[in-house]
């Protein structure tokens, strides 16, 4: 084998290898003296140069050394740090290695270095004050937590590592000669330390940091649970919040410390404060910058790692409360996730990419020279010349240009994703505006512009102005709350005036941001996002009931954000699939599992809403909407609630939901309950009790009220027996109710009840129940005497001295239309087949005109009453209506349709 002068000096032919040895060599004179001061490091390169070097290598290798006290200590750990830089380096400037390799076996190395230093000096510690107790009488254990891009196992090859020490309890050592735990952990720390920072003959294995802790540079260098859970709930500030996206224990019991965390770094609502947090701390970076001349810095420059960093870790903080599966450390994955989820598009993840790979790698080449913790390009031409040569290009000139091109890419994304609305040279002023809210105008001036602007009641407009400025909730706001509201309420006044109904619109969303702005994150969210602002107005304008939706739940602002999913037809496939995801992230806590699924609904109800209001959605097409999505709903409660059953006996229940009413003729509207009832096929002893457990765990999770709301209201009447009856009942007992003891009124229902979830083979056995009772032969003139008797009951239930008409309860309404159907299905259903069909009260009608039962031209007349009815039903509650009546004169023709083919179905009666 060559001396490392014998590749230098060659006059015959190098081997490849011993060619990619003298390319690192010549990249990296810091690689040189390593070689120079340890010939056993050739040798293992050139014999192990094509396998990475492993975290279990790493232990292996330190477990053969004689490590007796702490200088033999800290010779092994710098012994290991000089195999490992040399392996990384030639792996890296030759192809071999690739960013991930490198930056994972350097964090593996930190991670091996940490535990190994510390399993000695606490043993050593140990021997002389004994075991740290804590006060419940515990075993204690140091815990290194790793922060930064060693979390995140990002760790560049000339990092510095930054660390937090902690441990679970107070107490003390069972030693002779006793320590407080705080001050054996901190004797603890500083030799770890020392282990791993000190410069030694060897030279050192990693610069460590210990900034990050609780009061920094001030504050124990080892902190219990206790005091650490106390900082941050209460002195925490925005940017520890980032830098503990990335922490991770990487030594000790690591788990009740993260949950501890958790809450803190992660916020349960959605934190689009975090804009601004984060754009203030760059703002910071970048006085810091321009202090020390940095621009050239490929870390914290323009267009440098640090902005790609914060582009990933803004939507974690924003989000990461909310959707745990952004509670993932590396930036490369975090990207990708962003993109997978639409809240980055393509081509900016692709160039962001691109881009941090690129910076790393180059950041690599500029340490590999020296071995030295920079991130400042070259200046002179020889090392300009050795960087381009290590990053493959064939000189400065050539690898400038492309460097420059992924910094602009950079620069012009981290612009747009933290951009500061009010930075906008294009956006409106409203110096008016805001001096109307902030009543600085004189009453007279104030009404006239508000006048001009196209407020019909321009008195009432600024008396509502007025009065939520002097409210009692808007002072006590915090300061950076009532900034973000008097930044929002002029935007609010002048875009609210270019509507129909300035003055309905701007009552109805000063209302709506009344009633949130003591949830800053809200008010952040429409400030970080005029856009979204804008829309909200306009779908203020449009209808009082999706603001009043909004209201209630006020988590859905979020989807004002990306127009592409809120105006997509839906797709339940992958909402099935998505809604599966998050439950299985929560998994083992049912709480959580609730809200998810509850988040889930409204945010679906809202997104269909929207298409609605704007008329991109037919009401027929939007109750097929609304029913697939209580489909979807039930078949994961059926799940998720069979999965936290403590007593099963099977692993998939033999149990279906079945729907009936506006659920089962796929009618909903947005606040439709649920008519259901529940079915088992199940000949297990124990069967009826655990589904009747089941099924009252099913109605409670639909119906529990949570901070998220409920999911539905529930109606379990139609079961057999009505309320006094079983909640659940067996396929065949349903099968001999039906048959011999059902009322009309239950067969009635069942021509519009249908399987909505669970056991597939359930609903089939149901659907052939439902077919074989609604084909039994009827007495007609009986059958006729019962529908229009119960059809009177409910007539006299529902008077009306309106003056108007109710769409759905007055004779010639929506309940004519489907009793007549329902009669028309009863009677004749078991000589035509076809009338079985669930179909919906319209298509019905045509088949029933089809079979001569009804006149043709008359069932088209009452179908087009029926929709039209069903159209003006909707509207009025999009317009916050709470009772469906309209002027009768705007339906005349339709109810004489209706009642004309009521008299030709039931004669006088």
């Amino acid at each position: 084998m060559r001396t490392l002068a014998d590749i230098f000096e060659a006059t015959t032919p190098l081997s490849e290898d011993e060619a990619r040895l003298r390319h690192a060599i010549q990249c990296s004179p810091f690689m040189k003296r390593l070689f120079n001061n340890d010939a056993c490091l050739l040798t293992d390169i050139l014999q192990h140069m094509h396998a990475p070097l492993t975290e279990q290598h790493m232990r292996d290798w330190l477990a053969e050394q004689p490590v007796t006290d702490e200088p033999t200590l800290k010779r092994a750990l710098r012994k290991l740090r000089q195999r490992v830089m040399v392996r990384i380096i030639t792996r890296d400037l030759n192809g071999l290695a690739d960013l991930h390799e490198v930056t994972l076996t350097i964090s593996q190395l930190a991670e091996v270095a940490v535990q190994f230093a510390l399993q000695h000096h606490s043993l050593w510690l140990e021997e002389t004050y004994g075991k740290p107790l804590g006060e419940s009488g515990a075993a204690q254990q140091m815990i290194v937590i790793g922060m930064g891009k060693l979390g995140g196992y990002e760790l560049n090859v000339s990092s510095d590592i930054d660390l937090i020490f902690a441990f679970e309890e107070d107490g003390a050592t069972n030693g002779g000669r006793q320590l407080s735990n705080v001050d054996f952990f901190t004797r603890l720390g500083k030799k770890l330390i020392a282990s791993i920072d000190e410069v030694t003959e060897d030279g050192f294995v990693f610069r460590v940091d210990m900034r990050l802790r609780p009061y920094g540079s001030e504050g124990a260098l080892a902190c219990s649970f206790e005091m650490l859970e106390e900082y941050y709930q209460t002195q925490g500030r925005e940017w520890e919040r980032y830098a503990w996206i990335k922490g991770r224990v990487i030594a000790g019991p690591g788990s009740e410390l993260a949950d501890m965390l958790r809450p803190f770094v992660f916020r349960k609502y959605l934190d689009f404060g975090a804009f601004a947090s984060m754009r203030d701390l760059k703002v910071q970076i970048q006085r810091d910058v321009n202090r020390r001349d940095m621009h050239d810095n490929i870390k914290l420059g323009r267009g440098g790692i640090r902005e790609i960093e914060f582009i990933a870790q803004v939507f974690q903080l924003i989000r990461g409360g909310k959707d745990t599966s952004l509670q993932i450390r590396p930036t490369l994955s975090v990207l990708a996730l962003l993109r997978e989820k639409g809240l980055l598009d393509e081509d900016t993840v692709n160039e962001l990419h691109a881009a941090y790979i690129f910076l790393r790698n180059l950041e690599h080449r500029l340490q590999y020279v020296e071995d030295a913790q920079t991130h400042d390009l070259p200046v002179t031409n020889e090392s300009r010349a050795r960087i381009a040569v290590a990053m493959g290009f064939a000189d400065w000139d050539s690898l400038l240009p492309v460097l420059e091109a992924h910094r602009r890419k950079v620069d012009h994304h981290f612009r747009d994703t933290f951009s500061d609305p009010r930075d906008d040279e294009n956006a409106p002023a409203y110096h008016r505006e805001t001096a109307i809210w902030q009543a600085e105008l004189e009453e007279a001036e104030a009404v006239q512009h508000l006048q001009s602007l196209g407020y019909q009641q321009p008195e009432e407009a600024l008396r509502r102005l007025n009065s939520l400025n002097q409210s009692t909730r808007y002072k006590q706001l915090p300061e950076l709350s009532r900034h973000r509201y008097d930044a929002l309420m002029p935007a609010v006044i002048a875009e609210s005036a270019m509507q129909a109904n300035p003055d309905d619109t701007l009552m109805r969303v000063g209302d709506l941001l009344d009633g949130i702005c003591r949830r800053a994150s809200y008010l952040a969210l429409l400030a970080e996002y005029p856009d979204a602002l804008r829309l909200l107005i306009k779908l203020a304008s449009a209808s009082p009931w999706l603001i009043q939706y909004l209201a209630q739940h006020p988590v859905l602002l979020d989807e004002l954000l990306d127009t592409r999913n809120l105006y997509a037809d839906p797709d339940f496939a992958a909402m099935r699939t998505e809604l599966n995801r998050r439950l299985e992230q929560a998994t083992g806590d049912v709480e959580r599992q609730m809200d998810i699924m509850r988040d889930f609904k409204h945010a679906s109800t809202f997104r269909f809403a929207v298409k609605d209001v704007i008329g991109e959605l037919l009401l027929v097409k939007l109750s097929d909407y609304l029913s697939e999505l209580a489909d979807l709903i039930l078949q994961a409660t059926i799940e998720k609630v069979w999965e936290n059953l403590k007593v099963r006996h099977r692993e998939q229940p033999k149990f279906a939901v079945i729907g009936y009413g506006k659920l089962g003729g796929k009618e909903l509207g947005y606040a439709s309950d649920l008519d259901i009832i529940f079915l088992y096929d199940d000949d297990a002893p124990e069967a009826s009790d655990i589904y009747a457990r089941f099924g009252i765990r099913i109605a409670n999770w639909l119906g529990s009220l949570t901070s998220a709301g409920i999911l539905y209201e529930t109606d379990l009447a139609l079961r057999p027996d009505g309320a006094s009856g079983l909640l659940v009942s067996s396929v065949e007992a349903f099968r001999e109710y039906q048959q011999h003891k059902a009322w009309l009124w239950e067969h009635q229902a069942l021509t519009r009840a249908r399987y909505c979830a669970g056991d597939r083979d359930i609903g089939a056995q149901f659907e052939q129940i439902r077919i074989d009772v609604m084909r039994q032969p009827r007495d007609l003139v009986k059958l006729k005497e019962k529908v229009v008797a119960m059809r009177e009951k409910m007539m006299s239930g529902h008077l009306n001295n309106t003056g108007m008409f109710d769409l759905k309860h007055d004779r010639g309404g929506i309940i004519d239309v489907e009793f007549m159907v329902q009669y028309l299905v009863l009677a004749h259903a078991h000589q035509y087949a076809e009338l079985t069909a669930n179909s919906g009260n319209i298509s019905l009608l045509q088949t029933l005109s089809q079979l001569n039962l009804i006149d043709a031209s008359l069932a088209d007349a009452v179908a087009a009453a029926y929709r039209q009815y069903r159209s003006l039903q909707h509207a009025l509650k999009l317009q916050g209506e709470t009772k469906a009546r309209v002027n009768p004169e705007k339906v005349a023709g339709h109810v004489e349709a209706v009642r004309t083919l009521w008299q030709q179905v039931f004669g006088g009666a």
